[in-house]
């Protein structure tokens, strides 16, 4: 029994630590990755299915620009192209039928005002029909291995087959962000059409200020909303030379106020505030001393063979990085530069950061008076014969 409960208590403290980090925000679902490491830093409900309002938009976009080899290509804007968009009430970009623009242009008119009118001309000149471009959409999610993903409109309005979970939008938003254009469209605050007609401002920076949410290090991204969906938001921000992306979902729904922004605000300024790179093995501090025989001062720092960064709280403890090396204790000065010495590991708490290859990077100097002193007996041995010899040679 006392067992038993012990596991309990373990499991409990586990899962208390597991959800330590209460951030009060009023998104239903979020994650939060450090990008330069892969590092999911925050999570909450982050896989649940859920309605992703015109976040899969990002999914339009990225199947566009994996069809479209020319973005300067030039389409026109047809009846289908607004179709029902009055009537669902959805977001447009201000395109007008007739209007000759460019992929560049739609793509533009999708990622920074949600233009639905755009994703609508997007799927119909790159398939023919919005049903076969969401059948390509469905592809690649298939092909990003997503599981509870599955799209039923370019759009993004309410439907219960539309449906991904914050994870899932986070992997298709990393995929998307490793095409330029894409990273070029979502960092765009304002962008004018070919023909001059329009000129397309960024979402979330118009919010923002119109806010007054002070959010500096976000660099872009791509807002959803519906009724069903409530404020969705999916960016990426960069601060202290750290790379960040975060996806949301399911904040309330309020016209007078940006509650997926007040969110990402929240989460951000709080990994900004209490976490940063740290140099946490320098490559110029020595990690430990050996003996060298035959040398001036008989003995040679050890130092890593790089500099090591880890993002961890601003509190880390020092003591949580150990050093562990394996190898020669003892070298000669007739050692060779380049050659191997051991092997460094490098822990934090206890688990395995690093392995370096350390070797000698210097030329050692032999010295005559190390060496006598270190093997006087045989010095004597060698030289008392010899002076005998030389007093023998000498009385003849």
């Amino acid at each position: 029994m006392k067992k038993v409960l012990s596991f309990m208590l373990l499991f409990l403290i586990f899962i208390g630590k597991a959800n330590a980090l209460d951030l009060n925000i009023s998104s239903q679902n979020a994650i939060l990755y450090n990008l330069d490491t892969g590092e999911v830093l925050y999570e909450k409900q982050a896989d649940e299915q859920k309605s992703i309002a015109s976040l899969t938009k990002i999914m339009t976009a990225l199947v566009t620009l994996e069809s479209v080899d020319d973005l300067n290509q030039q389409v026109v804007l047809e009846n289908e192209d607004f179709k029902g968009l009055a009537e669902a009430n959805a977001v447009t970009a201000g395109f007008t039928k007739g209007e000759v623009v460019t992929y560049k242009d739609l793509l533009y008119g999708l990622l920074l005002p949600s233009g639905a009118d755009a994703a609508k001309a997007l799927a119909r000149n790159i398939s023919g029909s919005e049903q076969k471009f969401i059948n390509k959409m469905n592809e690649k999610a298939k092909s990003l291995k997503l599981k509870n993903t599955h799209f039923s409109t370019v759009i993004g309005l309410d439907d219960d087959k539309n449906y991904s979970t914050a994870k899932e939008v986070s992997i298709i938003f990393k995929e998307a962000l490793k095409n330029k254009d894409f990273r070029t469209i979502i960092t765009t605050k304002n962008y004018t059409s070919t023909d001059g007609k329009i000129t397309f401002k960024s979402t979330i920076d118009n919010n923002a200020k119109k806010f007054d949410i002070e959010v500096p290090y976000i660099l872009g991204g791509k807002t959803g909303t519906t009724t069903n969906a409530g404020l969705c938001l999916a960016t990426i921000a960069k601060e202290n030379n750290v790379n960040y992306m975060l996806v949301t979902l399911g904040a309330p729904y309020d016209k007078k106020a940006p509650h997926h922004i007040e969110d990402a605000k929240i989460i951000y300024d709080y990994f900004i505030q209490n976490y940063g790179n740290h140099l946490i093995v320098n490559k110029n501090k020595s990690f430990k001393e050996i003996k060298v025989k035959y040398t001036k001062n008989n003995t040679l720092k050890l130092y890593p063979e790089k500099n090591i960064t880890k993002y961890l709280n601003n509190n880390y403890n020092q003591n949580d990085i150990k050093y562990v090396y394996d190898g020669k204790q003892e070298i000669s000065a007739f050692e060779k530069k380049g050659s191997k010495l051991g092997t460094l590991k490098i822990y934090y708490k206890n688990k395995i950061i690093d392995t370096q290859i350390i070797t000698l990077n210097q030329n050692l100097k032999f010295s005559l008076t190390s060496f006598i002193k270190d093997n006087i007996i045989l010095v004597c041995i060698l030289i008392i014969p010899l002076i005998l010899i030389i007093k023998k040679i000498a009385s003849h």
